[in-house]
């Protein structure tokens, strides 16, 4: 397999992001599905990984599986893909598929608003934007008023640097892994529809 190089403007020490496509066929979906668990937890266990969402979904009546792959860098995650575990791994389900897998690297931001399809653009960036402020909004309220009984009860830790170091790290991992994924996923009819210019308003 080539190297996948960074994008433009992404640094060699940038998060990545990885879209894996494949197009299953229909009679062997469940058999797909116990693949794709096991190859998930030994993923999980490389140096650099960030974590994975699959989004399920239909392409003309056949099975396509998005696996939306996070590494912390390009070099972490070329050595996921060149290692031989992972290329037996997709040798074994190579038989199951319509096609080969469809690989697209994309900038680590983007990665909520990947499209399920490779034809299919991603959604407008005010759709983006208008997601990421409905679930960063309320966390900014909710989180420092639930953190304020430990604040009390360990004054150091209410301090002006350590509240906000605690608040933000909070935040951010329920951002990324808790509700960002489930609130794309919720909306992607909406993410996907077309903006009020139409299908490539940006």
């Amino acid at each position: 397999m080539s190297a996948l190089r960074p994008g433009e403007g992404q640094g060699a020490d940038d998060p990545v992001t990885l879209l894996i496509r494949h197009r299953v066929h229909a009679a062997h979906a469940t058999q797909y599905e116990a693949w794709l668990r096991r190859i998930v937890g030994v993923a999980q266990g490389y140096p650099g990984h960030l974590g994975v969402d699959v989004i399920r979904s239909h392409e003309q009546g056949v099975p396509l599986f998005t696996s939306v792959l996070r590494f912390t860098g390009p070099e972490c995650l070329q050595d996921w893909l060149g290692s031989e575990t992972r290329r037996q791994l997709v040798a074994e389900i190579s038989p199951l598929l319509l096609e080969d897998e469809a690989l697209e690297l994309n900038p680590a931001r983007e990665f909520w608003f990947a499209p399920a399809s490779a034809e299919q653009p991603p959604p407008p960036r005010w759709k983006q934007a208008c997601v990421s402020f409905l679930v960063i909004l309320p966390l900014s309220l909710l989180v420092p008023w639930a953190w304020q009984p430990a604040f009390a009860a360990w004054p150091w830790l209410g301090g002006y640097l350590p509240s906000n170091v605690v608040i933000t790290l909070s935040i951010v991992l329920l951002v990324v892994y808790l509700f960002m994924p489930r609130v794309t996923r919720w909306l992607a009819p909406w993410l996907e529809g077309p903006g009020p210019g139409g299908p490539h308003d940006r």
